[in-house]
C-alpha cells in the first residue's frame, strides 16, 4: 500500500491524495487549487493522476477546493465510481454547474484582452455536459454503513461536522501480502458547536491518519459573541443608512450567518429598516438542499423546527435571482446587508458589490471564514491598498471587519480534542490541507501526542507501508 500527496499539500486547496491498494487506484478528493489565476489554470487542467488509471474517488464533502475537479477528470477518461453521502452528490450538483457558469463567465471577461492582445483564447476547464457525465458515477453511501468497494477495501463515513455532508473517510484494507491498514482521513474537521449540524464524531482503530491543518496553530475566539457583534454592525449600518457586505462561501458559512441573523431577530434586537439580501442563486439552491437534509441538524436546530421556526429563514431576507436584481443593489440605498459568493473574492457577484462598496468609509466588509493566500478576500484582511478588481484599482476606505469564530474548520484547541480520542492506534500521521507554518504545527502536536511518525508531506511525495 502507498499514498501520494497530489494536492492540499502545504497548501489549503486542491485537495487530492491517491491511495494504491490491492492492485486500485484510489483519489481522496479532486478539488480545485486556488490562487493566482493563471498559476491556478495551469494546475487544474495538468491533473497529476492519469484519470483513466483511477478505479474510484471517494469524497469528503462538496467543497470546491476538495470536488471542484471531478467533472476534469471525468473529461480526461475517468469512468470509475465516485463514493459520497447523499447530501455531499446533491450538493455536487448543483455547486459543480455553478462553477461552470462562474468558469465561462470568467473567461469571457478574460478572452475580451486577451482577443485584443492577439493571444490565444482560454477554454474552460469543463462544462456541463462533464457535470452530467460525472453526476451518473456518483454513488451514496449513508453514514456508518461499511461498504466493500473492492476485494479487501472497506470504505465507512462517518460524520466530520464541518458542512453539509462532510464526511470522515475511513478505509479498512486487508492484504494478502502483508499488514492490514485501517486508514482514517479527516477531510475538512468542523469547529465543535457550530450552529446546525451535528458535532463531529471519533471514529476508533486508524494506524494511518491524514488529518487537516488548516488552524492548527491558532485558536478561534469564543462564538458566544458573534450574535452580539452582528447585532453591532446591524445598529452601525441602521445608523450611517450604509451596507454590510459579506463575502460567503454559498455553502455552509450562508447557512450560518442566517442563523445567527434569525436569531437576532427572535430576540426583537434586529433594525427594522435593514433588509438582508443573499446574492447567489448557489447559495438558494444549497439552503434548499440544507432543508432537504434536516437529519443532520443539530439539537438546537431540531428544537427550533418543532417550535414551528425555521432555522434558515425569516421575514426580510430576500433570495436575489437575475443579475440585474443583483446589479440594482449596487444603486440602492442602505441599511442592507448582502451575503455573496465567492467566500473569498476570487468570482462570482460579490466582486460586483466589493467593487462598489469599498470605497466609501460607511460600509463594512465582514470576512467570516479562512482566505487562502493569494487570493482577493486575503488582500482585503490584509487591507492592502488600492485593491484590484474586476480590473480596476479601488482604494479601500470601507472598514474590515473579521470574525473567526464562523469558521467551520476545527481550530487548534478543536483539532487537540479529536486527535486526543483517536490517536491510540496510530503509527503514521500526514498533516495536510494547511500553509506552511500550519502543517509545522500540526506535526508538532502530532508529535507531542506520542505519534511515532507524524510528517507534512511535500506535494507530489509518495509514501509505502508494507
Amino acid at each position: 500500500m502507498r499514498i501520494t500527496f497530489y494536492g492540499a499539500a502545504q497548501t489549503t486547496t486542491g485537495s487530492m491524495h491517491l491511495v494504491e491498494a490491492n492492485g486500485k487506484r484510489i483519489l481522496l478528493d479532486c478539488g480545485l487549487y486556488q490562487g493566482h489565476r493563471k498559476e491556478a489554470f495551469e494546475k487544474n487542467r495538468n491533473l497529476p493522476v492519469d484519470p483513466k488509471t483511477i478505479d474510484y474517488v471517494i469524497l469528503s464533502h462538496a467543497h470546491i477546493d476538495h470536488s471542484g475537479n471531478l467533472p476534469q477528470l471525468v473529461r480526461q477518461g475517468f469512468r470509475g465510481r465516485v463514493f459520497a453521502r447523499q447530501s455531499t452528490t446533491d450538493l455536487c450538483d448543483v455547486m459543480l454547474r455553478d462553477s461552470c457558469f462562474l468558469q465561462k463567465r470568467d473567461l469571457e471577461y478574460i478572452n475580451k484582452r486577451r482577443r485584443r492582445e492577439g493571444k490565444k483564447l482560454f477554454e474552460p476547464l469543463y462544462d456541463e455536459r462533464d457535470v452530467d457525465a460525472l453526476m451518473q458515477l456518483f454513488t451514496p453511501i449513508h453514514m456508518h454503513d461499511p461498504r466493500e468497494i473492492s476485494r479487501g477495501i472497506t470504505l465507512e463515513f462517518f460524520n466530520a461536522g464541518h458542512i453539509l455532508g462532510s464526511a470522515l473517510v475511513q478505509l479498512d484494507i486487508r492484504s494478502d501480502h502483508g499488514r492490514n491498514h485501517r486508514l482514517l482521513f479527516s477531510g475538512d474537521l468542523g469547529q465543535p458547536d457550530q450552529p446546525i449540524l451535528r458535532h463531529y464524531e471519533y471514529p476508533a482503530g486508524a494506524d494511518i491518519l491524514l488529518i487537516e491543518s488548516t488552524y492548527a496553530d491558532r485558536y478561534h475566539p469564543s462564538a458566544d459573541d458573534v450574535e452580539l457583534r452582528l447585532e453591532h454592525y446591524l445598529k452601525y449600518i441602521d445608523r450611517h443608512n450604509s451596507k454590510l457586505l459579506v463575502p460567503a462561501f454559498s455553502v455552509g458559512r450562508t447557512q450560518q450567518i442566517v442563523y445567527y441573523l434569525n436569531k437576532i431577530r427572535e430576540r426583537g434586537k434586529f433594525p427594522r429598516e435593514v433588509k438582508v439580501y443573499i446574492d447567489s442563486p448557489l447559495s438558494q439552491k444549497a439552503t434548499m438542499i440544507y432543508a432537504k437534509h434536516r437529519e443532520v441538524y443539530n439539537d438546537e436546530a431540531r428544537a427550533m423546527l418543532a417550535a414551528g421556526k425555521d432555522p434558515l429563514e425569516f421575514p426580510g431576507m430576500t433570495f436575489v435571482g437575475s443579475p440585474e436584481e443583483s446589479m440594482a443593489l449596487n444603486d440602492t440605498p442602505g441599511p442592507m446587508i448582502i451575503i455573496a459568493a465567492s467566500g473569498m473574492c476570487e468570482g462570482g457577484r460579490v466582486l460586483h458589490h466589493l467593487k462598489h462598496c469599498v470605497g466609501d468609509e460607511d460600509n463594512i466588509i465582514l470576512i467570516v471564514g479562512f482566505q487562502a493566500e493569494n487570493t482577493l478576500g486575503r488582500r482585503v484582511v490584509e487591507k492592502r491598498n488600492p485593491l484590484r478588481i474586476l480590473g480596476e484599482e479601488v482604494e479601500l476606505k470601507a472598514r474590515v471587519e473579521v470574525i473567526n469564530a464562523l469558521s467551520a474548520h476545527a481550530d487548534r484547541a478543536g483539532l487537540k480534542d479529536w486527535l486526543d480520542e483517536v490517536k491510540d492506534n496510530v503509527r503514521h500521521a500526514f498533516a495536510v490541507h494547511g500553509e506552511p507554518e500550519k502543517v509545522s504545527a500540526m506535526v508538532e502536536m502530532l508529535k507531542e501526542s506520542g505519534i511515532p511518525s507524524a510528517v507534512a508531506p511535500m506535494p507530489g511525495q509518495t509514501y509505502r507501508f508494507e
